[in-house]
């Protein structure tokens, strides 16, 4: 296992594995994933056996995203990084990949907290659990689409 910035040249294989994972996280372009590889602090990429096996994708409060639960977080607290995205690969699923970019993130942060947030509707039971797991605590539920979808807004304290 290496973990790694990400680079352009990875942008088409980690848009392939964002969109197999849509509804659990947003479709995002080409062009979204080269401003995230711009601004994140950081974009992370996790190796398995030689193949890319997942990514993180971590904000800091202040930048020009127009994101209803990136916005939630700015407004309510100060000093955090914000995990817009985390993807496994199927494949590499259940090895505790996800476990080490979190861990990764933590090591290397200077920041109070940690945040997130975690489908309920469309429900992602896998991801609370495994959020839960890592010590996140959820602060509030926030509905979009209409109310058609809603969010867990999850912290964890550093």
């Amino acid at each position: 296992m290496k973990i790694r910035p990400a680079k352009l040249k990875d942008l088409p294989e980690i848009l392939e594995m964002n969109e197999a994972s849509v509804p659990h996280v947003s479709s995002v372009t080409h062009s979204d994933m080269e401003s995230f590889l711009e601004q994140a602090q950081p974009f992370l990429v996790i190796e398995e056996e030689g193949e890319l096996a997942g990514f993180m994708i971590v904000l800091q409060k202040g930048l020009d995203y127009k994101s209803l639960n990136y916005g939630f977080f700015c407004t309510n607290y100060s000093d955090f990084d914000y995990v817009d995205r985390i993807v496994i690969a199927e494949k590499y699923r259940g090895k505790k990949l996800g476990t080490a970019l979190y861990d990764h993130l933590i090591k290397h942060s200077d920041k109070k907290m940690i945040t997130c947030e975690v489908n309920i509707k469309p429900p992602n039971p896998d991801s609370m659990e495994f959020h839960k797991g890592l010590g996140f605590k959820k602060v509030a539920v926030q509905e979009t689409s209409g109310g058609e979808k809603s969010v867990a807004m999850m912290i964890k304290r550093l």
